[in-house]
């Protein structure tokens, strides 16, 4: 019965962990295997889909490639996700495989949970749980906003629960993982990657499959075909949120605050770089994708930001009578001053 199912990998990991890189990466050297995705952003605007159906391969038909933009995927199981995967089971040229990027902000388990559903369970099985990690980031304690000011809230109150959000979204995907790609190993050194790989060790029960990468390159052969059947052992990787709130209430996502920022043509690729790099120091911005309209340039300029770390490569030339502009989504805690975000980036981009 296992060899009739669809088999399905769950893709998560933390805000930049390169998802989306990883699976274009996978696209690129599929060998003809049909892949569908079903991808979850965290705000409004489809960065990641935008980015892997501009591919160039035959395996990203845009027809293969459902976006979830209305909410985090864990968040709006029932109502998107299972009617998403029912159409996709649905369809008479179905996939050999089904692809799952969740937001960097979404718990695994409630999605992986969902594929005991009536009607799911019988046709799809998770072949596993593939978390990204950031290396470079993990090494520098980005995934906490501040361990510093935890340390001196840990000293004044033994009380207060000590964990910040971000943390327990971080073991919770690891907490859930059968693979574990240690990403962007190349811009630290082994002895550093070494720490990272021990110390999210340390905190696991379970012993998953560790592969180093840089820039998203892993076999897909690696990611695909791991077999594991992850739903039947979803009970034994329990996130915080069901450990802490065994009360059946729901998470939300009350720490974070998504906008999207429109912007004109920017001037100096450059200059936008190197200011963008500011104002994410400056306002502690955890995330900032998008594209930029690059002034003289025939091609669009996708941006990807995490912490003060900035990529961009230009992916495709602007379509004929495509609109030119300059969008960017900015995730960041509660508290993040949208007000002058905005100013910042319109005085950028001149």
């Amino acid at each position: 019965m296992m060899g009739s199912k669809i088999p399905a990998t769950v893709i998560t990991g933390f805000l930049g962990a390169g998802k989306t890189t990883l699976i274009r990466h996978m696209l690129s050297n599929a060998k003809g295997k049909r892949i569908a995705l079903i991808i979850n952003e965290f705000g409004d605007l489809g960065v990641d889909g935008d980015v892997l159906k501009g591919c160039g391969e035959e395996v990203c038909r845009e027809e293969d490639i459902v976006e979830l933009t209305n909410g985090c995927i864990c968040c709006t199981v029932a109502d998107d996700f299972i009617p998403t995967m029912e159409k996709l089971l649905a369809r008479k040229d179905r996939p050999d495989h089904i692809v799952i990027e969740t937001s960097g902000l979404a718990l695994p388990q409630p999605l992986v949970a969902a594929f005991n559903w009536p009607g799911i369970k019988t046709q799809v099985t998770v072949d596993g749980v593939v978390t990204v990690v950031d290396s470079a980031a993990v090494a520098a304690g980005r995934f906490a906003h501040d361990h510093d000011k935890l340390d001196a809230q840990r000293l004044a109150d033994d009380g207060l629960d000590h964990e910040s959000p971000l943390e327990e979204l971080f073991e919770d995907q690891l907490t859930a993982a059968d693979l574990i790609i240690l990403n962007k190993a190349d811009l630290i050194s082994a002895e550093d990657l070494e720490g990272v790989r021990a110390g999210i060790s340390e905190h696991m029960s379970r012993k998953p499959i560790f592969v180093e990468a840089r820039q998203g390159e892993v076999a897909p052969e690696v990611l695909l075909g791991l077999g594991i059947g992850t739903e039947d052992d979803i009970s034994n990787r329990k996130s915080h949120h069901e450990l802490h709130h065994a009360d059946g209430h729901e998470h939300d996502h009350d720490e974070f605050e998504s906008f999207v920022v429109s912007l004109g043509p920017v001037s100096d690729a450059a200059a936008f770089s190197e200011g963008l790099k500011a104002l994410i120091v400056s306002h502690d911005i955890l995330r900032l994708k998008g594209f930029a309209d690059i002034s003289g340039k025939p091609m669009r300029m996708v941006v990807q930001a995490v912490g003060s770390r900035i990529d961009t490569h230009f992916d495709r030339p602007w379509a004929a009578g495509e609109a030119r502009e300059t969008r960017l989504v900015v995730i960041g805690l509660h508290d993040i001053d949208e007000a002058a975000i905005r100013e910042s980036l319109a005085g950028l981009a001149g």
